[in-house]
């Protein structure tokens, strides 16, 4: 399972480009606030169409501006951990794990129980987001995408709100992630030292 990338964007001023084919486990795309990273993000989620380009995952083609595909983003089944986690504050932690697990369908990698093991998120499940410290909001953030069955992560920043501790705590998360589950992960950084441990391709954006 590897990322194809082959994209250009025009965003007011500035212009957004890949090309690049990652390997097996986690791609990062780093570089500096502003340099489109998030954007290229959104493009393979489908949530902002490239001016041009070709974009696959695992040989799959979800979009190719030459032969007219542009696969609707439900279809793309993309698991999205943004820097926020945005849970649902009005759900429990089991409730937004549920959330995701309906969009699974039939596809789903694990179980909710499987999920709280995996993340050790399993004594927070009858908790509310807002008493959460950060590290735990983003493991919950992460267990809902993966119970969403996706066929690949998309992780925008995931440690950049939080501190020393938390970091680390979900950077071991992350790194199972890409050890044991082995589902193809793009990255955002603009951290060296964090994408230097986690990423086996680095693209400098």
């Amino acid at each position: 399972m590897s990322f194809e990338l082959r994209v250009e964007r025009q965003l007011g001023d500035v212009a957004i480009s890949a090309n690049f084919t990652g390997n097996n486990g986690l791609t990062a795309l780093f570089g500096p606030s502003g340099a489109g990273k998030t954007s290229l993000l959104n493009m393979v989620a489908g949530l902002l169409r490239p001016d041009r380009g070709r974009i696959a995952v695992g040989g799959e083609v979800l979009f190719d501006s030459d032969l007219g595909i542009d696969m609707a983003v439900q279809e793309r089944r993309a698991g999205y951990v943004f820097q926020d986690g945005r849970l649902f504050p009005h759900l429990r932690v089991r409730q937004n794990l549920e959330y995701g697990a309906q969009r699974a369908e039939a596809r789903s990698l694990m179980t909710l129980d499987d999920a709280a093991a995996f993340l050790g998120i399993a004594h927070l499940l009858d908790r509310w987001p807002r008493t959460l410290s950060g590290g735990e909001a983003q493991r919950v953030a992460i267990g809902r995408a993966l119970l969403s069955g996706p066929r690949f992560l998309l992780m925008d920043e995931p440690l950049a709100s939080l501190d020393r501790p938390r970091r680390e705590e979900v950077m071991l998360v992350i790194e199972r992630l890409r050890d044991e589950v082995r589902l193809p992960i793009l990255y955002v950084s603009h951290d060296r030292a964090e994408v230097e441990r986690l990423a086996g391709l680095i693209v400098e954006i």
